[in-house]
């Protein structure tokens, strides 16, 4: 793994976190709610594989 996906990966992660808690608050659920961590997990683990996949296409990784 180069550094370059290293940091994809990273930032993937992140803002999958970033945008799968602020999800549930669309529906006044809080972020730090069941639901809020639920889909925090589940947008962290797709910013991973978004994060991978990008920089496979790129060729840097």
């Amino acid at each position: 793994m180069t550094k370059f996906t290293g940091l994809a990966i990273g930032v993937g992660s992140f803002a999958g976190t970033v945008l799968g808690s602020y999800i549930p608050s669309m529906w006044g659920e809080d972020s730090l709610s069941l639901m809020g961590i639920i889909f925090s997990i589940i947008g962290a683990i797709v910013g991973i594989l978004l994060g991978y996949q990008l920089s496979k296409r790129l060729g840097l990784g």
